[in-house]
This record gives structure tokens, C-alpha cells and sequence, in this order.
């Protein structure tokens, strides 16, 4: 199994004002640490290198960060022991503060790539029925043993 992940966030200012201009610059930067780190092995991109006009949802400053990781010690070391790290705390700059869950972990059979609505759905669900092996955190995991036949499940 891998680890599925995503993370959705609002800007508080479009992508093109000044305000978040330090996000936007560093966006390349920070998916080319992702992509070169140890345990990655997909993230969600348009052919710009990046997913930030990818959007389930109404508001159009609510943007998705999707990624595909072989366990979670690989995308807790990304996020937060690597350059990615000082950017986590710098967050409050460039997005609303979450009112709800804004980031769900799963497991998924190797090379099947999720897309944004199947994300949203695992957020969502997470939300509802907090974490269980279909969605989950860093904080209450759920091994890739409890995904048994979990990838054909439809959430939401």
C-alpha cells in the first residue's frame, strides 16, 4: 500500500496579490524538495508543475495540495524535518485559519493516483466520522494492514 495525502487550504489573498507573492515564488522550490525527497512518489500537477487552479470546491481561493508517499515516516520527514518546514509555520500569512479538518491520510493500492473530489470526500469524511482507516491524520494513523479492500470503498 501507499499513503495518500491531502491538504486543503484558502488564500486569503489571490494568487497574483503581492501579500502571498512569497508562497507563489516558493511553490517550485518546495514541490521539487517534495519530488526529490526519500518515499515520494506522486503529487497532483497541471502542466505548469503545480495544482494551485485544481479546485472541488466554490471558493476559488481554496486551493489542494494531493501527494502520493510510500509510508507516513516519508511525508512526515518532508513536511516537517526539510526546507518545507519553516513554510508550515509562515501558513497564517497567506491562509485562513481552518474552521474544519483541512487534511486527510489514507491508504491506496500502489500506482492508482487519486484526483481532487476523491481528497475532498476523504476530508469530508474525516470531518463526519473523525479518523478511521478510510481517512486519518498524523496524529491518530492507521497501519496499511487496516486498508484491506479500503481502496474500493467510496467515501462521502
Amino acid at each position: 500500500m501507499q499513503l495518500a495525502q491531502i491538504n486543503i487550504a484558502t488564500l486569503k489573498f489571490p494568487l497574483d496579490d503581492p501579500r502571498v507573492a512569497e508562497f507563489v515564488d516558493n511553490l517550485d522550490t518546495i514541490n521539487s524538495l517534495a519530488e526529490n525527497s526519500l518515499g515520494f512518489v506522486w503529487r497532483l500537477k497541471e502542466e505548469n508543475g503545480n495544482a494551485t487552479s485544481i479546485s472541488v470546491f466554490e471558493n476559488p481561493l481554496t486551493i489542494v495540495n494531493m501527494s502520493v508517499w510510500q509510508d507516513t515516516e516519508s511525508l512526515n520527514r518532508f513536511t516537517y524535518h526539510s526546507a518545507h518546514t519553516p513554510f508550515i509555520s509562515k501558513r497564517k500569512n497567506w491562509f485562513e485559519l481552518p474552521s474544519s479538518r483541512h487534511f486527510a491520510l489514507w491508504w491506496i493500492t500502489p500506482n492508482r493516483f487519486p484526483d481532487a473530489a476523491e481528497g475532498r470526500k476523504r476530508v469530508e469524511y474525516l470531518q463526519k466520522n473523525g479518523p478511521t482507516s478510510l481517512a486519518f491524520t498524523f496524529k491518530r494513523q492507521f497501519s496499511a494492514d487496516c486498508a484491506t479492500q479500503v481502496d474500493n470503498l467510496r467515501v462521502g
